[in-house]
């Protein structure tokens, strides 16, 4: 069977079987349940209509059904991206001819080209750029940002459009003067919600919250103790319109359409390999960054926003038994069916009870045991979620975003720039040259054996010639034949072998020679001929070992 990814639409139905149709409803059906009211609950935190959240949902299923090829990745409304461009915008909108809505779907029109450019020029390594602990504390601060924004709902006070720090301050200025009926309906909704995952993750806690919240106030008419509701859905097909802004507003859309586009291609990624379609084959996350982008693109066409990958639906998606994206196409058709004859039946929606399920999503994506496995075994790099979590929490979400992406590339750059590049030392009665351990491990006198672990670029040449000198400097006895151990060098720049063919020329003038040894992939060694490394040291010093150099006559 060939793989998935090989057919060019409705990849997850390669070997579809007839038998196969009760998983994929009953999956469906799922998540619908869990969808439902997580996709209104972020349009309201997009500043959309609430019905939008539902049209991004089925845009991003049914665009991900054909084009994508995982089997169970759910796409839709996704509150990672949603407070990132809803800040952006509404500061955009404020100088701006054109509504709030139409700029929201802009956005996503250049979020899903994005994607689209991303994915044919085979781009699935960008999602690899941010680091796991930059991002579990990018997350966080999401997360922070969510709770301080809901809170004013499910406590009953005033919201206003203002800094996190300035609405915190706000809060404990409100609090006393919370509704106690709005509290009472915002809290269980998060309790049932956060009751019925730990019992089993596939019920519609999140659904059952909604439905108990809404028949309260029908019933004991809680609108008349001060409980704002959401009001009926528009019932009316969404109209096909191409979401056009003049240029200004376009450059001003475009470094967040950026910013939203790397963050949805880190998530699919994230999701698409940790629920793979076939666990002995590799997924292609290009390809489903074309068929994210493709579900943004008819969102915007719906007149919604941008869509992205979402981690617990495909995991409810992947845990119900689904075995392909019909599934998410059962999805859409009852949440179709719902817009269509349940529209009234949010007229008497709280918005204490949505603010309370954005709350317990806020909950779900602070990833607390992630930040504890790291403290436990990533050492400083805790510090890494510090950061993120603080940048995006003190700067605006948009700015804070940047700026956390802008520290995982850094600190990626640094690590590249400062490699280890150390002496290494023969492990007695062996050929095998190792760093030093304690005591143990000989040296040759007049020989030094430097190991750059790491590919020498124009990042890091006069750093591993810094430590080079460094070393040879230190030596207990004088230095009369470098060897290169590189073991660990997969690549040379020009900037990288200028830098040392320079420094070789300088130790040679001083009486030293120098070799390399276990150069050994064949892309290291091309760029070692190809930038004249190789011919600085000379082709009669390379060799295939520590060993094997020390014992050459010419050396």
């Amino acid at each position: 069977m060939r793989p998935a990814r090989d057919r060019a639409f409705f990849a997850s139905l390669q070997g579809f079987r007839l038998a196969s149709v009760p998983n994929d409803l009953i999956a469906g059906l799922l998540l619908a349940a869990i969808a439902i009211p997580e996709q209104l609950a972020i349009a309201r935190l997009a500043g959309m209509p609430a019905q939008t959240g539902l049209y991004a949902f089925a845009a991003g299923s049914l665009a991900f059904a054909i084009f994508g090829a995982n089997r169970y990745l759910s796409t839709g409304a996704d509150s990672t991206i949603a407070p990132i461009f809803a800040g952006a915008i509404a500061a955009i909108a404020a100088g701006s001819s054109a509504s709030y809505p139409t700029l929201v779907a802009a956005l996503a029109l250049l979020t899903g080209i994005v994607l689209l450019v991303a994915g044919v020029l085979r781009a699935g390594w960008i999602a690899d750029l941010l680091s796991i602990p930059v991002t579990t504390g990018f997350l966080a601060g999401i997360a922070v940002h969510i709770v301080v924004g809901q809170l004013p709902l499910v406590l009953g006070v005033p919201a206003g459009s203002r800094p996190l720090l300035l609405a915190l301050a706000a809060l404990v200025h409100d609090a006393p003067h919370a509704n106690g009926a709005t509290v009472l309906i915002g809290s269980c909704v998060i309790l049932l919600a956060l009751a019925a995952e730990r019992i089993n993750p596939r019920l519609p806690g999140a659904l059952l919250g909604l439905v108990a919240a809404g028949s309260a106030v029908a019933v004991f008419h809680l609108q008349q103790r001060g409980v704002a509701v959401l009001g009926s859905l528009s019932s009316a097909m969404p109209h096909l319109t191409l979401p056009l802004v003049n240029a200004h507003d376009a450059l001003q859309l475009a470094p967040v359409a950026l910013i939203v586009a790397l963050v949805c291609m880190v998530q699919t990624a994230v999701v698409m390999r940790s629920y793979p379609s076939h666990p002995d084959l590799p997924e292609d996350p290009s390809r489903d960054f074309v068929a994210v982008g493709i579900g943004s693109i008819a969102a915007a066409f719906l007149g919604a926003f941008a869509v992205n990958a979402s981690p617990p639906r495909t995991a409810v998606a992947a845990s119900s038994g689904a075995r392909s994206q019909l599934a998410g196409i059962f999805a859409v058709a009852a949440v179709v069916l719902l817009a269509i004859f349940g529209a009234r039946l949010a007229a008497c929606l709280p918005l204490a009870a949505l603010g309370g399920v954005l709350i317990f999503i806020a909950m779900r994506i602070s990833r607390v045991g992630e930040m504890l496995r790291i403290a436990r075994l990533g050492g400083s790099e805790i510090w890494l979620v510090v950061a993120a979590a603080l940048l995006v929490i003190v700067f605006p979400v948009e700015i804070g975003t940047l700026l956390a992406i802008a520290l995982s590339l850094v600190r990626g750059i640094y690590i590249v720039a400062r490699p280890p590049s150390t002496e290494l030392v023969r492990i007695p009665g062996t050929t095998i040259w190792w760093p030093p351990e304690g005591e143990r491990g000989e040296r040759v006198d007049g020989v030094l054996v430097f190991a750059p672990a790491a590919p020498i670029t124009f990042t890091n040449g006069q750093y591993i010639v810094s430590r080079l000198r460094e070393l040879i400097a230190a030596a207990p006895q004088p230095v009369r034949l470098v060897v290169l151990e590189g073991g660990g060098i997969i690549d040379v720049d020009y900037t990288g072998a200028t830098v040392v063919c320079a420094e070789i020329a300088a130790l040679r003038a001083r009486g030293i020679t120098v070799a390399v040894a276990r150069l050994q992939g064949e892309r290291a060694r091309s760029a070692a001929v190809r930038t004249g490394l190789v011919a600085a040291i000379g082709s009669d010093r390379v060799f295939q070992s520590v060993y094997e150099a020390l014992g050459a006559p010419e050396v």
